[in-house]
């Protein structure tokens, strides 16, 4: 047995934790560069900031980071002399601020360190400190090793990728998520579950991030359903940022698989969220996994863990695979899940996907290669 473990080098959880960012940040650098996705919940923490001694220049994200984007962000960082980068949002506010701290340590191209449209260098110089403080229960970008990046001219996402790029601080303040809406709290919320189910069946596991996943099934489990009925149930609130944060460790040590696989094209050809991609396809996927492992690969150790989600999910000491498959789909009627159909997914556009999804890095960690049909019937599936 082999595996490594990496994470971000310090991560503070709990309820209030956010007014602990300004004395946080002090000692990593005398100019902030803020990426947010709201300038108006930012405020409260850019006056403590200020109120501590700490400039800022302050960056809007308005929607998931593309190339173009990132440039301009990069562009912004060394125009304003700053040396620190505080990220504060959902995912692509935290992978922005993610993607520019470690390009300004590396200053080469952009395109040289970025898989499959790029040479897919490595970085070679440790990122610009960053603290990521996420605002939703969903990507676990602030305990990720990779920035995920649109490049819309080739209908594409991809991840700029290493271990420099791991934040030097995690603030994972569950009270952020309090005013989450219904739809994003469902989106984010069943993203972060598929975050600790795919390493879960993946087919590179580990002993620890089996152990994180096991604990956020768990949670995922009781509390979603609960935080996307009231916003203001505390308890499921700190439950789902854990399991955020327990995905974004566990997919940064292990694999993922072919919902993710599936969700990079999908996400790079058409105007749809990371997090509604993932929610539509991952009963989907499971059932589909479950059917092609039982066929072809009978004695796969995933059909157990399949069997473990179940039991996990339903609190049922004898759930079988299909009662875990039962359970999310439940939870995706109870909380609305949209048809992909209404991102404007069109079946003329299958084989292009299909052939993007089978090379995706995701895909690679899927407990089972999975034919071009089969992820045909899925997107049929999902439209």
């Amino acid at each position: 047995m082999r595996f490594e473990f990496a994470t971000t080098i310090r991560i503070i959880f709990g309820a209030g934790t956010c007014a602990e960012v300004p004395v946080l940040a002090v000692p990593l650098g005398r100019r902030a560069f803020f990426v947010t996705d709201s300038r108006e919940r930012s405020a409260p923490l850019l006056d403590r900031l200020s109120a501590q001694g700490l400039s800022t220049a302050v960056i809007l994200v308005e929607k998931e980071p593309d190339l173009d984007n990132i440039l301009l962000a990069l562009h912004c960082y060394k125009e304003s002399g700053c040396d620190l980068v505080i990220g504060f949002g959902g995912g692509s506010a935290l992978d922005t601020g993610k993607a520019v701290a470690a390009l300004a340590a590396n200053l080469d191209d952009p395109l040289d360190y970025l898989e499959i449209v790029g040479a897919g260098r490595a970085l070679e110089k440790p990122a610009a400190p960053y603290i990521a403080v996420p605002t939703t229960a969903g990507t676990g970008s602030e305990a990720t090793r990779n920035a995920v990046i649109a490049v819309p001219e080739k209908h594409i996402k991809v991840s700029l990728r290493s271990p420099f790029m791991l934040p030097r601080i995690a603030v994972v303040d569950p009270e952020l998520t309090y005013s989450l809406p219904p739809e994003i709290t469902a989106s984010t919320g069943l993203d972060a579950l598929t975050q600790v189910l795919e390493p879960f069946v993946c087919n590179a596991p580990t002993p620890l991030t089996d152990d994180l996943c096991r604990d956020g099934i768990v949670r995922a489990g009781r509390s979603l359903l609960k935080a996307f009925q009231n916003g203001r149930d505390v308890a499921a609130r700190e439950e789902m940022s854990l399991v955020s944060l327990y995905g974004g460790m566990a997919l940064a040590n292990s694999r993922l698989g072919a919902v993710h696989g599936m969700a990079g094209p999908l996400g790079g050809m058409y105007p749809v969220p990371h997090g509604a991609v993932c929610a539509r396809l991952l009963p989907l996927v499971m059932e589909t996994n479950l059917q092609a492992l039982r066929s072809r690969q009978p004695d796969s150790p995933a059909i157990d863990h399949y069997a473990e989600v179940a039991r996990l999910l339903t609190g049922n000491p004898s759930a079988r695979p299909e009662e875990g498959i039962t359970h999310v789909r439940k939870l995706c009627e109870e909380m609305a899940i949209r048809q992909l159909r209404e991102f404007g997914l069109r079946a003329e556009d299958f084989p292009a996907l299909v052939s993007q999804a089978q090379k995706a890095s995701s895909m690679k960690g899927n407990p089972i290669l999975l034919t071009d049909e089969e992820i045909i019937h899925i997107l049929n599936d999902a439209v």
